[in-house]
């Protein structure tokens, strides 16, 4: 990991539609604002099998401490998955909102 923490975009590109490349710049954006690293964007359409699982697959592949998506419509059902938030920060661009992994405020360990 690098010493400012990480993070890779991610959308769907059925979602974001002909928005797509003001989602991406908007996922640059908040990371730039935020003080991540951003490694990649990574773009499903709803064709990519078990989008969630590939994701969380990537995140700890890549070791990044953020997932940072256009809005919670780019998951199926609109909700945040568990195992995604269990494994990384997932950052809302609209509203602006992180799922955090560590929500009692500690860090690991101290609990």
């Amino acid at each position: 990991m690098t010493p400012e923490p990480s993070a890779i975009g991610w959308l769907r590109s059925d979602v974001s539609g002909d928005l797509r490349d003001w989602d991406e710049g908007r996922i640059r954006w908040l990371a730039r604002k935020l003080g991540y690293d951003l490694r990649r964007t990574v773009v499903f359409d709803r064709l990519t099998d078990r989008p969630v699982h590939r994701l969380r697959m990537l995140v700890s592949r890549l070791e990044v401490d953020a997932v940072i998506v256009p809005s919670i419509g780019h998951f199926d059902g609109g909700r945040v998955p568990a195992d995604l938030v269990a494994a990384a920060d997932v950052i809302t661009v609209s509203p602006e909102q992180t799922y955090a992994r560590y929500a009692t405020g500690l860090l690991p360990g101290m609990e």
